[in-house]
């Protein structure tokens, strides 16, 4: 008698050439995240118009500033779980739906208060797309290059929130605010046909969730391109058990410390990365620059975290991925400590800028493709969208503390040299967690 064919999931994927289909999933979630990097900055290129036509105070527009934010931490904290019991696709295009229907239903608000709930309903659909993109490709390219494809996935944040603003510059001259929200809405409603279409679940997990085989071989064959025989029998590196509760898989089995460092390496990142773009361009207009040069100058920081992301995660695939993030963080922290000890007026800022952008913001991306790595499969996007979401607080934390100290009187030098202090904790925590992955006796798939 034949053999019945026996396939261990990732080991077949980390044994194959890309196929072109797995590059389209690629391209499909760098779709995703570039909608999810548009509709999260939109509102602060629409916000200056939007309180001149209402006639609206900053101080009274503040919660809708600040809504999207909220609705990202709690859409994160919730996604996850739910990605884990009944499936990546089902709530990523779920979530895709969610942010491009409140976006768009944003452009027919009348009131701050409307706008304040419709901005927390499309943070919850944006805080779901982020970390299930990320789980569901990490789960379909090989391991030898994942932490780059991660990484470059995560760029479309960038490139999203950077094209909101030329769409915004041309837009709203011509048809007002309203039309930059229908934009941005009508992007991801019309693109959720193609998605339900072309994006496939993950293999792994209708493994673990105890799929019927017929499922998993035409999911996995459609992807990478083979035929797999009738009698097939799939594996996977580790127990293939449907766990009841996602969240507490983060703390049992030993992953409560390796869970504890990411969080705290992600909160203490979003916490220097927001306070230092958040009133950047303030202080170098208080200065005395224009304001154009103050925009350029803070671009530059994005600007150096698109290419660091890619350079860290290029770095990621070939060395140790928990040192080579700890060294970008420590880095980003001593430009950043030497963008306090200069002067707003001086030649290097835009230099010191562009630094600590490609060090602070490429560890802090090489983080996102290092998540995913850290837990099993049955719990892989409630961890992921779980450290996101805490972070979410270091982010909103950055953006008060910032004003705060300001408005106490501490000068930009040491409100930014301080700044240090948080890059070094992120670099021992996340050097922590590889060594409590060490203590886990439960095993990860991809560690």
């Amino acid at each position: 008698m034949k053999p019945t064919e026996s396939v261990d999931i990732k080991a077949f994927i980390d044994e194959r050439k890309m196929s072109a289909y797995q590059w389209l999933v690629l391209v499909l979630c760098f779709w995703i995240v570039t909608m999810d990097g548009l509709d999260t900055a939109v509102m602060g290129f629409v916000a200056p118009v939007i309180m001149h036509d209402w006639n609206v105070s900053r101080a009274a527009f503040g919660p809708v500033m600040s809504a999207a934010m909220v609705g990202l931490a709690v859409g994160a904290l919730v996604a996850g779980p739910m990605a884990d019991r009944v499936g990546r696709k089902k709530i990523l295009i779920g979530s895709v739906f969610c942010f491009g229907l409140f976006s768009l239903l944003c452009a027919f608000a009348e009131t701050p208060t409307a706008l304040v709930i419709l901005r927390f309903l499309t943070g919850l659909g944006l805080g779901a797309a982020m970390p299930n993109s990320t789980t569901l490709l990490s789960e379909y390219v090989p391991s030898r290059s994942r932490s780059l494809l991660l990484t470059i996935m995560f760029t479309g944040f960038n490139f999203g929130s950077g094209a909101g603003g030329f769409v915004a510059a041309w837009l709203i001259p011509h048809f007002g605010w309203r039309a930059v929200f229908m934009f941005g809405g009508i992007l991801p409603v019309v693109s959720v046909p193609l998605l339900l279409w072309l994006l496939p679940e993950s293999a792994r997990l209708l493994l673990v969730r105890k799929a019927v085989t017929e499922r998993i071989a035409r999911t996995l064959g459609r992807v990478c391109g083979h035929r797999f025989a009738d009698d097939v029998r799939f594996t996977a590196p580790e127990p293939v058990v449907a766990a009841k509760a996602p969240v507490r898989m983060l703390f049992a089995d030993g992953y409560a410390m390796s869970t504890l460092m990411l969080w705290v390496t992600y909160f203490m990142g979003l916490l220097i990365i927001y306070l230092l773009t958040g009133w950047l361009p303030t202080l170098i207009k208080d200065a005395g620059l224009p304001v154009e040069r103050a925009a350029a100058i803070t671009g530059m920081f994005q600007l150096g975290g698109t290419v660091g992301a890619v350079a860290v995660g290029f770095a990621m695939d070939r060395m140790d991925r928990n040192a080579v993030i700890g060294c970008s963080y420590l880095l980003g922290g001593a430009f950043i400590f030497a963008l306090g000890m200069g002067t707003l007026q001086s030649g290097t800022l835009p230099i010191l800028v562009a630094c600590a952008g490609f060090f602070m913001s490429g560890a802090q991306t090489g983080l996102n493709a290092l998540a995913p790595s850290c837990y099993p499969t049955r719990a892989r996007a409630t961890g992921v969208s779980w450290m996101l979401g805490f972070g979410r607080l270091g982010g909103i934390l950055g953006s008060l503390v910032g004003g705060a100290l300001l408005s106490l009187g501490f000068s930009f030098a040491t409100v930014f040299s301080v700044l240090a202090v948080p890059a070094v904790i992120a670099a021992i925590a996340i050097v922590m967690n590889r060594v409590a992955l060490r203590f886990i006796t439960s095993p990860v798939a991809d560690v």
